[in-house]
């Protein structure tokens, strides 16, 4: 097997780890990635040195936390090639814009643009928010199969008298945020305020959200499919910036 080829191949089983919620099983890499057992073994044993994976008590195995100083500065990387995008967001609306991503369970902001208004919204950077009761949650979880069990497990905490609380209802408001390409968070995390977000993409898989936040009123009085079409095109620039060449 070639040098790049190997770096290919532990990337796939990387990436497959990842899609599964950062820990498989043998079996489950082999069936992400393509790749025969004996290649995935030698691959894990290389990665397992390095601190790249661990293996857990029941032999699976689960991303490492070599990842965690590699993950901190691609995130700030993200952030400062974000911010012309979400700038855009925010002279188009008048509001603050977020990018936000999904990490394990939890919806994290990892950049924002601030709107010129007095009164304006901030997300601070690097605060982490379950996803239910936020549209960039909705957004990304819209995209995963496994949503349900996500929502099981946060157990959907009430925010405000708005936030759904139901995993039935909120499979609900996926599928409709799927139909429409776009989420909304009417006063579900804080009262008084209402989001818009729109999904970043890798080709057909949902990487990012980038939304936009202020105040019920203002927010009401913009005409939300054209802000939001408006907001998939932005979004569509900035994940076409971030996206490896195919």
């Amino acid at each position: 097997m070639s040098t790049v080829q190997s770096v290919d191949r532990a990337l796939d089983v990387l990436e497959a780890l990842a899609d599964q919620g950062g820990e498989a099983g043998l079996s489950e890499i082999a069936a992400r990635t393509g790749l025969p057992y004996g290649t995935i073994h030698r691959l894990l044993q290389a990665l397992l040195s390095r601190g790249y994976v661990r293996q857990e008590s029941d032999r699976r195995y689960a991303l490492g936390g070599a990842l965690v100083r590699l993950g901190g500065a691609a995130e700030r990387m993200v952030g400062v090639w974000a911010q012309p995008h979400l700038e855009k967001m925010v002279a188009l609306s008048g509001e603050t814009a977020n990018l936000a991503v999904l990490e394990g369970d939890f919806v994290v902001y990892v950049a924002q643009a601030a709107s010129p208004r007095r009164l304006r919204m901030f997300a601070e950077v690097g605060r982490r928010v379950l996803p239910h009761s936020t549209a960039v949650g909705k957004v990304l979880l819209a995209d995963r199969v496994d949503a349900g069990d996500i929502l099981r497990r946060t157990g959907l905490p009430r925010r405000t008298e708005h936030t759904i609380t139901s995993v039935e209802a909120m499979l609900v408001e996926l599928e409709t945020v799927r139909a429409q390409g776009y989420g909304m968070d009417f006063g579900e995390e804080e009262l008084g305020v209402h989001c818009l977000a729109v999904p970043v993409r890798d080709g057909s898989r949902v990487i990012a959200s980038m939304s936009i936040s202020g105040p019920v009123e203002r927010m009401e009085a913009l005409d939300r499919e054209e802000l939001a079409r408006a907001m998939r095109s932005i979004a569509a620039d900035f994940g076409a910036d971030v996206s490896p060449p195919r």
